[in-house]
C-alpha cells in the first residue's frame, strides 16, 4: 500500500527576520509565501512572536488575504495570540512554548503540565474552525495530553535528531529518531495528525519523510538559507524531490 501523501508546509518567518534587520518592507515575506506555493508548498507557516522579532502582525493579515494554501498560524498560548487567531480565523493554529531569550523555540510544549488551562485555551480556536496543533516532544505523557486537551495534530520536535546529525553523534540521532518513529505511531493510534519539524535539512529529511504515520512536515529556516545560493523555489522543490523520493 502507498503511504498517504506527505505535506510540506515551507516557514517564512526568516524572510521577515532579513527584512527587519535593517527596517523597511523587503524582502516581503508575503512574496516569499506566493513564491513557495509555486514551487510546490502545501501551506504556510509564520510564527508571530510576542516581541515581533520576524513576523509582525501586518504580515498575518496580508498573508490571509494572498494565500491559496492553507496558513499554520504558529503562536504562543497567550490571551494576545488567541485574540488574533480569532479574528483573522487562519487554517490552523499550532501552539508552540515561547520564551524572550531564546534565538528560536527551544523544545516542546509542556502540555501535561498545563492540561487545564490548555483545554480552556483550545476550545474557542477549535469552535472558530482552527484546526489546533502542539509543538511537542517525541514522548508518550506529553502526546497522551494533546489528546486528552483536544487538539487534533501533534507536530513531533525534530531538533534533537537534526542536533545530533550536525554534531556526528549517531548514536543519538539513531536513538531520537527510534524515539520520533514509536511516538508517531502513539500518536496516531490516538487519532491524532502527526506532523514533524524543527531543523529538518536535505540530509537529515528522508527517515523522517519515509515515516507513514506523519502526514505533514514544516521546515523554514534552512530552506531560507539555501535560498540564497540556488534561490527559493529551486530550494523548495529540492526538499519537494527528497520528499517525495523517501515517501516511495
Amino acid at each position: 500500500m502507498p503511504h498517504p501523501a506527505l505535506r510540506l508546509g515551507v516557514n517564512i518567518d526568516h524572510v521577515a527576520t532579513v527584512r527587519n534587520a535593517r527596517g523597511g518592507a523587503t524582502p516581503d515575506p508575503v512574496r516569499a509565501a506566493r513564491l513557495a506555493e509555486e514551487a510546490g508548498a502545501d501551506g504556510i507557516t509564520a510564527h508571530l512572536r510576542e516581541d515581533r522579532r520576524h513576523i509582525a502582525d501586518a504580515d498575518i493579515e496580508g498573508l490571509m488575504g494572498a494565500l491559496r494554501v492553507p496558513l499554520n498560524f504558529e503562536m504562543a498560548a497567550t490571551d494576545e495570540m488567541q485574540a488574533i487567531a480569532l479574528r483573522h480565523r487562519p487554517h490552523a493554529v499550532c501552539l508552540v512554548p515561547e520564551r524572550r531569550e531564546e534565538r528560536t523555540t527551544e523544545g516542546g510544549l509542556d502540555v501535561a503540565g498545563d492540561a487545564a488551562r490548555l483545554a480552556d485555551f483550545i476550545a474557542p480556536l477549535r469552535d472558530a474552525g482552527c484546526r489546533v496543533s502542539l509543538f511537542i516532544a517525541a514522548d508518550r505523557d506529553q502526546i497522551a495530553a494533546a489528546h486528552r486537551v483536544g487538539a487534533e495534530v501533534v507536530e513531533l520536535h525534530t531538533g534533537a535528531y537534526c542536533d545530533a546529525h550536525a554534531e556526528g553523534r549517531t548514536g543519538d540521532r539513531d536513538a531520537e529518531l527510534a524515539r520520533i518513529t514509536e511516538m508517531a505511531m502513539v500518536a496516531d493510534g490516538l487519532g491524532l495528525e502527526v506532523h514533524a519539524g524543527h531543523g529538518l535539512t536535505y540530509d537529515t529529511v528522508a527517515p523522517v519523510a519515509a515515516l507513514p504515520e506523519v502526514r505533514e512536515l514544516n521546515i523554514g529556516h534552512f530552506l531560507i538559507g539555501e535560498a540564497i545560493f540556488r534561490g527559493l523555489g529551486p530550494a523548495i522543490a529540492e526538499m519537494r524531490r527528497r520528499m517525495d523520493a523517501a515517501r516511495g
